[in-house]
């Protein structure tokens, strides 16, 4: 089994999560070059087109001949297996039920977690390999006989915080290849070893939502006729300023497309489905100094208590705050207050570079 990402055992039989782009393509050729046995699998995980919203992207004809083209290229087997019951069960059905509880949830932590690495690694023993690997931006180390989960060396693109629900026994068979690497340098290398996706933009949406198509939209079909209709926009005294054309979709934090008019700078400051109301008010209504914290999944022994820099959002800057634990639960009291935390982001606990745990928001205050 491979200790860290920056130290694998010699030889290993290597399944590669292959999206289509060129992080796991360059994570693939690194791993080929290295002298594994390496194989490609692109799981396909949605077709909104089902329901009239199109291909999404992360599972497009061109993504999965691109995966392809790059294994063909390295002269490594590539595999494409359905995963669109897992990913309806674990990603997007979630995805729905938290919005219609006035959330904004945390699709890619569940898919990675659940999906990317919880199915892959049931995949990686029906092929006997050892490990999987992934092109996440995030280093694995080993100390003291414990697995440690860190930030990437290139801080723009670290993705650590969107894996901390992986296990000690998850971590100890994954295989992050980029995670001493810059983007210049893989978008370099990568030209380098003329792989065929070399250019390929970045994703920048949420990776089911269909091109041309906003989630909104997707959360429209998906949820039926459990949709909630129309409703009314209140500031924080309960006066009625507008109507919205629904609650969900809108979060914290979110400052257009609110429908009022007013001289002021409003922003959405709670989203109450329980009334249908969507409740706005002025950017210091968004300060929140406390948070509630639950399904929590620690990478250390799990404390009493402890001190830590918060990330409350992918590219949130992490604050210093005090987390008091009892059982499932963690409160965190932050040193200064923080801008809009949302019920349903991950909420992920940082010591340095390490993440030493995290889980779900359920109350801001």
């Amino acid at each position: 089994m491979p200790k860290s990402s920056e130290g694998v055992l010699p030889s290993m039989k290597v399944i590669v999560a292959m999206s289509g782009g060129v992080d796991s393509a360059v994570a693939c050729a690194l791993l080929a070059r290295q002298g594994h046995q390496v194989m490609g699998v692109t799981l396909h995980l949605a077709d909104l087109s089902r329901v009239g919203l199109g291909v999404s992207r992360c599972c497009s004809l061109d993504d999965v001949a691109n995966a392809r083209a790059v294994c063909e290229l390295l002269g490594v087997p590539h595999y494409v297996v359905n995963m669109e019951d897992t990913f309806q069960r674990e990603v997007l059905g979630l995805f729905v039920e938290g919005y219609l509880a006035g959330q904004t949830p945390s699709p890619c932590v569940r898919c990675n977690s659940r999906v990317k690495f919880g199915e892959l690694l049931r995949i990686a023993e029906t092929f006997g390999a050892d490990a999987v690997a992934s092109g996440h931006y995030a280093r694995v180390r080993r100390e003291n006989g414990q697995l440690q989960l860190l930030r990437g060396v290139d801080r723009e693109k670290d993705q650590s915080y969107f894996l901390f629900e992986l296990t000690q026994e998850q971590l100890a068979r994954v295989i992050f290849p980029l995670g001493e690497m810059t983007k210049p340098q893989v978008r370099a290398l990568a030209a380098e070893l003329s792989l065929p996706n070399a250019q390929k933009p970045d994703s920048q949406e949420v990776c089911f939502v269909p091109e041309g198509k906003t989630y909104r939209e997707v959360l429209a079909k998906l949820a039926g006729p459990r949709l909630p209709g129309p409703g009314e926009v209140v500031d924080e005294e309960g006066h009625v300023l507008g109507r919205h054309p629904g609650f969900v979709g809108f979060t914290v934090g979110q400052r257009r497309g609110l429908g009022v008019a007013s001289g002021r700078r409003l922003y959405v400051v709670a989203v109450k489905p329980e009334e249908n109301r969507v409740v706005v008010g002025e950017a210091g209504s968004l300060a929140k100094s406390c948070l509630e914290v639950r399904e929590i999944n620690w990478l250390i022994a799990p404390p009493a208590n402890l001190e830590v820099e918060v990330q409350v959002r992918s590219r949130h800057r992490p604050q210093a705050a005090v987390v008091e634990v009892e059982g499932n639960l963690a409160r965190v009291f932050f040193r200064e207050p923080v801008l809009a935390p949302a019920p349903g982001q991950a909420a992920v606990f940082y010591q340095g570079e390490r993440v030493v745990g995290g889980g779900f928001i359920t109350r801001a205050w």
